[in-house]
């Protein structure tokens, strides 16, 4: 590695590391979280973020009960997809169902509440929260048009694209 980022301590590099994590989470809207089914089979869906600061959770709105709060209360491992800014991002970690009201509350918007027929008092409101315990961050360096050509400058060459940066963190 050259340039400013090799002259960097391992602390301040996995600061920075931290930091394009929790960029990408707060840049987010939607994410794709997946759970494992009862039959053991994989189950992605779609989900609107909570929070607009990372800090190692993600909060989703969901009813409760529901499939995907019973694949979580019977298989907890899951996983977060989210693509933001030219980046993608994949997090692991173990989810949980939450019915904190202060915690809800905090959370509450108008995009919860259209999924919600009797809004912030239906007693099917809950949070899924995911404690995350690692982090994949491929951050694309340059615009689409670029990106596509070192990909078919690869083929020619049979050599790799060098298309960004890859980043393997535990959180």
């Amino acid at each position: 590695m050259t340039g400013p980022e090799s002259e960097l301590t391992a602390e301040e590099r996995a600061t920075a590391d931290r930091q394009a994590v929790a960029d990408v989470v707060e840049k987010a809207r939607i994410a794709v979280l997946t759970t494992i089914a009862s039959d053991g089979s994989l189950v992605s869906r779609p989900m609107a973020l909570q929070q607009r600061r990372f800090d190692d959770d993600l909060y989703f709105f969901t009813p409760d009960p529901s499939d995907k709060t019973d694949q979580v209360r019977s298989h907890p491992a899951v996983n977060v997809a989210i693509h933001s800014a030219g980046s993608y991002l994949s997090l692991s970690g173990s989810a949980s169902i939450s019915k904190d009201p202060t915690v809800i509350d905090e959370l509450w918007d108008a995009g919860a509440a259209a999924w919600f027929d009797a809004g912030r008092n239906d007693p099917a409101v809950a949070l899924l929260v995911v404690s995350t315990d690692s982090a994949e961050l491929q951050s694309i360096d340059g615009p689409r048009i670029l990106t596509l050509a070192k990909y078919a400058k690869a083929v020619v060459t049979k050599d790799h694209p060098d298309v960004g940066d890859s980043t393997r963190l535990d959180l």
